[in-house]
């Protein structure tokens, strides 16, 4: 149901340990880092491919199956490289305290859920029903109760914003629960949102973090970073195409 409050402390705890790639990274500080991501558009094209009934592609019927489909696996084949480049980034990076999850993923009326959970066809029709409006308090009201949650749960972490910070839709929520402890990729100035997937992707490929600045620290303007080479399309996109 949209707007539904769901207990808060199951979603902050780490729900099975996450394997790092088998890379060299190169870590920034010492610090304890958590990741927020921003969500993906879930009323376009992509969610109508995955909500349609005869698609027969393999996220598609894990969607309508008995167990659903991982949350980060949706939200990253409806927002393609920008969201996969988030996820495989955070994933790679994050090192939160104990017992707490390392990377959340911002969504419509259900507030911070771990990428690993699994969502059905209803839930994702339910995310697709309320806009990311920090004037809606159907989406406002469990995003504040779990940033709070976790503001209170992380400590003195970090925690860094994977998402535009031009924008109020989350970020004037996120600051009022983490202060000067939010924090955002330096990089992302100037890029649009492929430009910040594909950095992001290659940054977690090559085991190099990216340099961070507190939110409230973000310049007027600055020069755009030159234009990155393509990326190759996830195997769920590659799926879709080829049919």
């Amino acid at each position: 149901m949209p707007g539904e409050v769901f207990a808060v402390v199951p979603t902050l705890r780490r729900s099975r340990p996450f394997r790092a790639p088998r890379t060299s990274v190169t870590l920034t500080g010492g610090v304890r880092r958590i990741f927020l991501l921003s969500p993906a558009h879930c009323g376009g094209n992509r969610s109508r491919l995955l909500l349609d009934d005869r698609a027969s592609f393999p996220l598609a019927r894990q969607l309508r199956g008995t167990g659903g489909a991982p949350l980060g696996d949706v939200f990253a084949f409806m927002s393609g490289l920008y969201f996969r480049g988030k996820l495989a980034y955070a994933r790679t990076f994050a090192r939160p305290p104990r017992a707490l999850s390392g990377v959340f993923v911002i969504t419509p009326g259900y507030g911070l859920r771990l990428p690993e959970e699994r969502i059905d066809v209803p839930r994702l029709r339910a995310f697709a029903a309320i806009g990311i409006d920090a004037a809606d308090a159907r989406y406002r009201e469990p995003l504040v109760r779990d940033a709070r949650a976790l503001a209170a749960a992380a400590g003195d972490s970090e925690v860094v914003l994977l998402g535009s910070v031009a924008t109020t839709k989350y970020t004037s929520i996120l600051a009022a629960a983490f202060g000067a402890r939010l924090r955002f990729p330096e990089s992302f100035i100037g890029r649009g949102d492929m430009s910040r997937g594909g950095l992001m992707l290659r940054s977690a490929r090559a085991g190099q973090e990216l340099e961070y600045l507190p939110l409230f620290a973000i310049p007027n303007r600055g020069r755009r970073p030159p234009r990155l080479g393509p990326i190759e399309p996830s195997a769920t996109l590659r799926a879709v195409k080829s049919r």
